[in-house]
C-alpha cells in the first residue's frame, strides 16, 4: 500500500473521477455514508482554495492496471502536525472515502500524513479504524424522500399531525396576508446568497452565537460552492418568496442522491408565518422531484428536525492520536471545551438557561431590548 500526500489542486483528473466513483458506489441510505456531498472532492477542493492548510492523502494499491487509488483522506494540518477534518466547524460529514471493503490502520495513515492527531466532530458511520477514537456518538436526522413527496407528506401527517397541519395553514396565511407564495428550488441569483449570509449573520448575533460569516474564508467558501455545478455535486440555494419578496432561504450541498442541509434562515419580520418550516417542506418536495434519496438535516437537536425526520444516522466526535507530546497537549486543551459544550447541549435543564443567556447577550450586542 502506497500513501501519497498532495494539495487538493494537485489531484489528477483520473483521481477526482475515481473519488467520485467511490462515492457513487456507496448506497446513500447505508453505511458507510460516503454519498454525502461533504465527502466529495469538490468540497475539499473548494476548502483548499480558501485555506492553505488542506491536504489529501491518496492511498494506492498495485493491481492489474497498475497502482490504482483505493482511498482518499482529506484533512487540514498545522506546522506542528495537528490535524483536523476538512472544514471542521462547517463540515457535517467527515472521513475516508474508499472502495467497498477497504480498511486501514489509523495510526499508520496519520504517520504517512505527518499528523500527530486528527480531530473530527461529524465522522461518518462505517469508519471503523477512526471510530476507535470516538468520544461520543450523536444523531443526525434525515428525511427519506425516495418514495416521493406524497408518501413523505402522508407519513408526516401520521408522525407529526399538529406540526403538519399548522405549517400548511401558515403557508396559506402567508399567501393571504402578504401575497402569492413562490418557491425556487435552485436559485441562481448570487444576490440572494448575500441576502442569506446577511440574515444568518444577524441571527448568529441575535442568538449570541459565533458568526461564521464573520470569517472571510467561510464567505469565500460559500460563494465558491454556490458556483460549483456538475452532475455529481452542486451548491444549492433554495428561496421562498411571498409577493415577490424573499422571506426564507437555505444554502446546502447536493450529490446525486443526498441533499445536505447547511444554512437555513428566514427574515424575522415574517416570523409569525414560520417561513423556515414552510421552506423545509418545499425543499423536501423539490428534492423528491429530483429523485434524491434523502435530506440530511445534520447533527444537533432541534424541534423542527424531530418533527420532519423519518430516521436518524449516526456521526461521531473525537480524535485519533499517535504517541506524541503535541497530540497530548492538543487533546488536553480541547477535551474540556468539548466536554462542557456537549454537557450543556445534551441536557435540557442546562441548555435552556444557557440558550436564554446567549440570546440576552445577543440582544444586547444587536442593540435589542
Amino acid at each position: 500500500m502506497d500513501i501519497q500526500v498532495c494539495r487538493p489542486g494537485e489531484l489528477s483528473a483520473a483521481d477526482r473521477t475515481a473519488w467520485t466513483a467511490m462515492q457513487s458506489a456507496s448506497p446513500p441510505d447505508g453505511a458507510p455514508r460516503l454519498a454525502n456531498p461533504f465527502l466529495s472532492p469538490e468540497f475539499t477542493l473548494a476548502v483548499g482554495h480558501c485555506r492553505r492548510d488542506v491536504r489529501v492523502a491518496v492511498v494506492r494499491e498495485s493491481g492489474a492496471a497498475g497502482a490504482e487509488p483505493v482511498a482518499f483522506f482529506p484533512f487540514q494540518r498545522t506546522a506542528l502536525g495537528v490535524g483536523r477534518a476538512v472544514g471542521l466547524g462547517v463540515s457535517d460529514c467527515q472521513g475516508v472515502v474508499h472502495r467497498p471493503g477497504f480498511t486501514w490502520d489509523a495510526r499508520q495513515l496519520l504517520r504517512a500524513c505527518g499528523l500527530t492527531v486528527w480531530e473530527f466532530d461529524h465522522l461518518a458511520d462505517g469508519q471503523g479504524p477512526f471510530e476507535a477514537g470516538a468520544t461520543g456518538a450523536y444523531a443526525s436526522p434525515v428525511i427519506d424522500v425516495d418514495q416521493g413527496y406524497d408518501a413523505f407528506l402522508a407519513g408526516l401527517r401520521v408522525r407529526s399531525p399538529k406540526f403538519t397541519r399548522t405549517t400548511l395553514a401558515k403557508e396559506r396565511k402567508l399567501g393571504r396576508d402578504i401575497g402569492a407564495v413562490r418557491y425556487v428550488h435552485d436559485e441562481r441569483d448570487p444576490r440572494l446568497l448575500r441576502t442569506l449570509m446577511a440574515w444568518k449573520s444577524a441571527q448568529y448575533r441575535r442568538t449570541g452565537r459565533s458568526d461564521r460569516f464573520a470569517r472571510p474564508w467561510i464567505v469565500e467558501l460559500a460563494e465558491r460552492l454556490f458556483h460549483s455545478r456538475s452532475d455529481s455535486f452542486a451548491g444549492l440555494l433554495s428561496v421562498l418568496y411571498a409577493d415577490g419578496r424573499p422571506v426564507a432561504a437555505h444554502f446546502g450541498l447536493r450529490s446525486p442522491r443526498v441533499l445536505a442541509c447547511w444554512f437555513p434562515v428566514y427574515d424575522p419580520a415574517f416570523a409569525k408565518f414560520s417561513p423556515g418550516l414552510v421552506l423545509h417542506l418545499r425543499m423536501v418536495e423539490g428534492a423528491a422531484a429530483e429523485g434524491m434519496a434523502h435530506l440530511d438535516l445534520g447533527r444537533g437537536a432541534k424541534e423542527y428536525k424531530d418533527s420532519l425526520k423519518t430516521r436518524e444516522l449516526t456521526v461521531f466526535e473525537g480524535w485519533i492520536t499517535r504517541r506524541h507530546p503535541v497530540a497530548l497537549g492538543h487533546r488536553a486543551r480541547r477535551a474540556p471545551v468539548r466536554a462542557l459544550r456537549n454537557a450543556v447541549v445534551n441536557r435540557p435543564h442546562l441548555f435552556g438557561p444557557a440558550d436564554h443567556l446567549l440570546k440576552r447577550m445577543g440582544a444586547i450586542r444587536s442593540g435589542g431590548d
